[in-house]
């Protein structure tokens, strides 16, 4: 296919996607004008049923759990697509990219940097900690709770180096950790089961409102999923920090070579 057929498909596509953009704002309700009834019944039955004062945590880990269930695997199932697409095999040649510049020097990082990320790191890990420990209190949980917690070593990546950042963390302990919490989260909804109650519902003693351990298994999914996602992005910048500083050391050895297409 032409460029220009490439690009008449796309102004076609790009048009079709805005014109249908537009129409599903049309059918929105206006700002404060909420239609309900689902969000209105929520909000007037989440505190007495489930002991939690965050809705929002209630509906993800338990009037919709199954959901979130498989939006948490399709996570899972993205980590493992991207740890296969960048595995290493024992053939593979890989030439340095195109616009490896052996002569670029990159500045030295300053001491102000490295001593302001290393003083956010402490913080940072425990406001992840509270942000899932504490999602069925106040706005969190695992999800945002678990990006935050992952942000600790990326923050000790940008201040220090890639040696650091490997010393810091474990390949194998965030594999265990995201297969066990993941599984942990699915398991759950077995033992619910096992109680005669239905897949995910909620077995556990509720506890008192307001407190941390309140809301029964609605607290240990979120903190399940904190886990889970924490270690999946970790994951993540391991393959991706490996892939860049692999491309980085064969550029370095070999730079007058050109970048083949990789299968």
């Amino acid at each position: 296919m032409s460029f220009r057929w490439r690009k008449s498909l796309f102004v076609l596509s790009a048009a079709a996607f805005f014109a249908f953009y537009l129409w599903g704002l049309r059918g929105l309700p206006g700002l404060g004008h909420y239609p309900g009834p689902y969000g209105d019944i929520i909000n007037a039955v989440v505190v007495s049923e489930r002991h939690v004062t965050d809705a929002v945590t209630a509906v993800n880990f338990d009037y919709r759990g199954f959901d979130t269930l498989g939006e948490e695997f399709i996570l899972f199932a993205s980590v493992m697509g991207a740890m296969v697409l960048l595995r290493k095999s024992e053939d593979e040649e890989i030439d340095p990219p195109l616009d490896f510049a052996p002569d670029r020097v990159a500045p030295p990082m300053s001491d102000a940097v490295h001593l302001l990320g290393f003083l956010l790191a402490g913080p940072l890990l425990v406001f992840g900690l509270y942000t899932v420990t504490h999602g069925q209190l106040t706005p969190g949980g695992g999800f945002q709770g678990g990006v935050i917690l992952a942000s600790v070593p990326l923050m000790i990546y940008l201040s220090a180096d890639y040696e650091c950042f490997c010393r810091i963390t474990s390949h194998t302990l965030a594999e265990v950790a995201e297969a066990a919490a993941a599984g942990g989260f699915a398991l759950l909804g077995l033992i619910a089961l096992l109680f005669g109650l239905p897949y995910l519902q909620n077995f556990l003693p509720l506890g008192e409102t307001g407190n941390v351990a309140s809301g029964g298994s609605i607290a240990l999914i979120s903190f399940l999923t904190g886990v889970e996602v924490a270690a999946g992005f970790v994951l993540l910048m391991m393959v991706f920090f490996s892939e860049a500083f692999v491309l980085r050391a064969i550029g370095e050895d070999k730079p007058e070579k050109k970048q083949k297409t990789r299968p």
